[in-house]
């Protein structure tokens, strides 16, 4: 029980730490939609991050989280840190060469590149497509830097601290885009995008000093843990890159439909991002570490527990989430967007995405934690698999959608969803047979009794939207968010109270998680940085 009140600790700290950073991600897009709108600027841009954006997935999404964390973690679960750390030195010294080799090729050959994230642009939009990759990939450079050293901090169980620097990152978009932006155009916010990447990597780089001080470091391609690190590395850049190519085709298929199609789906994946990366990323950040050291002890029922509370809190929270965002789409996107050049239209764009997008968000977070649980067992292969049937998937929808339905990049938004369910029954299924036993009935009960109560949840918010309504002016922001706070308000209390009838053990962990922390809990060993280990 201590383990599982640690955690909540743990994610819960974590999960406010992000809400802060979500926040900003909103204002930022903000402060997009009014100093440019939705046009084809903004496309561009969104669009020049994504062979930069692959170039991280590969490197440090599925070197740190796949290989690095779970087989250094062991080496530090089994006491020996100083063979961990000649382990680390070597791995990092390989991404920094394959970084600056991508990055240089990146930069030259940004004009052949092009056509893979955008067939459609010629001319001036291509010329500016290619000018804004060319930039792009610095910043990757260092987010991806910033990567690692916030690797370095999760298997130290040190979760907070490195989640100032995307804050950080943010607030430097948020200034560029101001001070920037209405001088020199969508550039001005790319160069505030890399100057907002090194001042991340700045944040995590202390830290990773620290710990590496005294340690006994060398270059050891020999060592038996690199070989370790490449084996389960090797799969998930396969898994990763099928994603991202996924997300290109996407993106691409985007760019054909009307003018600031990409941008508004990006808007509406803003959205969902506050339940999704709050909570399904809050939650896996924490247990990835956890999980690996249970794994390393062999401690596989709590390994179980760990998971199967894991899940079933993120469900608990993104379900109601996603129903929320689904019937209040409109509201929250003029309230947080529609202004300056982001006008009625572009509202209406983002908020039939969104629509669409809500179907898939509690799958979603669902996938984030069970990817956690295959790299805690350094499984990899297995998200191969799940990402070859998603990519064709994913692809076959996408094109079925957008030729033979109405729903333009609506109906690349239901394509992801309805894919993303796809492969969280995939990965459950997998699993099952893996470890036997994951807690099915458990978590088939919570989806069942969030959805429920969600629904419940949903009728009284439409109505209390409508019933209040008149006691506010809604051509006013003020008014907008005060009535937006008290239709929100009203929707969590009535959720929480049928989760209470329905005695959901849920709730119970959401409110340690949300319980301020005792001054003994804040006294960390020298292994936890600032004692916040689970």
């Amino acid at each position: 029980m201590s383990r599982e009140r640690g955690i909540a600790k743990d994610a819960g700290l974590v999960m406010l730490l992000i809400l802060f950073s979500r926040f900003l991600g909103y204002v930022r897009e903000r402060a997009i939609a009014d100093v440019f709108g939705l046009n084809i600027e903004t496309d561009i841009f969104r669009l020049a991050f994504n062979i930069p954006d692959l170039m991280y997935f590969l490197l440090i999404a599925g070197g740190l989280n796949a290989a690095f964390i779970p087989v250094f973690t062991s080496y530090l679960a089994n006491d020996q840190e100083e063979e961990g750390w000649r382990l680390a030195s070597t791995f990092f010294s390989l991404i920094l060469a394959l970084l600056l080799l991508m990055v240089v090729l990146g930069i030259a050959f940004a004009p052949s590149l092009s056509p893979l994230v955008a067939y459609s642009y010629r001319g001036e939009e291509r010329a500016l497509l290619v000018r804004l990759m060319r930039l792009m990939f610095p910043a990757v450079f260092f987010t991806a830097l910033a990567g690692v050293g916030m690797g370095v901090h999760r298997s130290y169980r040190n979760f907070a601290p490195p989640m100032w620097g995307p804050i950080i990152y943010n607030a430097m978009i948020i200034a560029s885009t101001y001070l920037l932006g209405r001088v020199m155009g969508i550039v001005g916010m790319a160069y505030g995008t890399v100057a907002g990447a090194i001042a991340n990597f700045s944040v995590q780089l202390p830290f990773v000093v620290k710990k590496m001080r005294g340690k006994r470091l060398a270059l050891d391609f020999s060592h038996p843990g690199l070989k370790q690190i490449f084996g389960l590395m090797g799969p998930a850049v396969v898994s990763l890159s099928i994603y991202q190519i996924n997300f290109i085709i996407v993106s691409n298929l985007a760019s054909g439909l009307a003018e600031g199609s990409p941008t508004a789906l990006k808007v509406a994946q803003t959205m969902v991002q506050l339940p999704l990366g709050v909570f399904g990323m809050g939650i896996g950040m924490v247990i990835l570490p956890n999980l690996a050291r249970l794994i390393a002890q062999k401690e596989l029922a709590a390994f179980r527990e760990t998971f199967s509370q894991g899940i079933r809190t993120v469900f608990f929270v993104t379900i109601p989430s996603a129903v929320g965002l689904a019937v209040l789409r409109r509201p929250l996107l003029r309230l947080l967007f529609e202004t300056g050049e982001f006008g009625p239209r572009d509202t209406e764009m983002a908020a039939f995405a969104l629509l669409f997008f809500t179907i898939g968000v509690w799958a979603q977070a669902g996938v984030q934690v069970l990817t956690q649980v295959y790299y805690a067992l350094q499984d990899t292969r297995t998200l191969v698999k799940v990402s070859l049937v998603a990519l064709v998937l994913n692809t076959a929808l996408s094109l079925f959608f957008i030729n033979f339905t109405p729903l333009e990049h609506g109906g690349l938004a239901l394509a992801y969803s309805l894919t993303v369910i796809v492969n969280l029954l995939n990965y459950l299924v997998t699993l099952r047979k893996k470890i036997g036993r994951i807690d099915g009935g458990r978590i088939a009960r919570t989806v069942i009794f969030s959805t429920a109560a969600s629904l419940v949840m949903a009728a009284v918010v439409h109505w209390t939207f409508a019933a209040t309504a008149p006691w506010f002016n809604l051509e006013a922001l003020r008014g907008q968010l005060v009535h937006a706070l008290l239709v929100i308000g009203a929707g969590v209390l009535v959720y929480l109270g049928l989760a209470y009838l329905l005695r959901m053990p849920e709730l119970a962990y959401v409110r340690e998680a949300v319980r301020p922390r005792r001054r003994d809990q804040r006294r960390g060993g020298p292994d936890e940085g600032t004692g916040l280990g689970g």
